[in-house]
């Protein structure tokens, strides 16, 4: 279990997308869950993704300006990732 930076609750790891940002200040989306670096963990939930940009909420949370590209990446592998879940269900996932 981990919790949803984006909305408080506790989740299923395998029900969350990763975000790290690296010494160097970099963030990305962890696909592996292996990257070194300082972590957040957002689940499944294109919606808040969304409003996450608007309030510049990661930005926050990682003390990293995000640009709005990033924030348009993470909305489309969070949004990708729903689809797979709904579709092949925890199967889908790779963990």
């Amino acid at each position: 279990m981990r919790k949803d930076v984006l909305t408080n609750e506790m989740v299923p790891k395998r029900l969350l997308v990763r975000i790290v940002r690296n010494k160097e200040g970099e963030v990305s989306v962890d696909a592996t869950g292996k990257k070194p670096g300082r972590g957040a963990y957002v689940g499944l939930d294109p919606q808040a993704v969304k409003q996450a940009a608007s309030a510049h909420t990661l930005d926050k949370i990682l003390k990293v300006k995000l640009s709005a590209e990033f924030y348009q990446e993470l909305y489309d592998y969070v949004d990708h990732q729903k689809a797979r879940l709904d579709l092949f269900g925890e199967l889908g996932k790779k963990h």
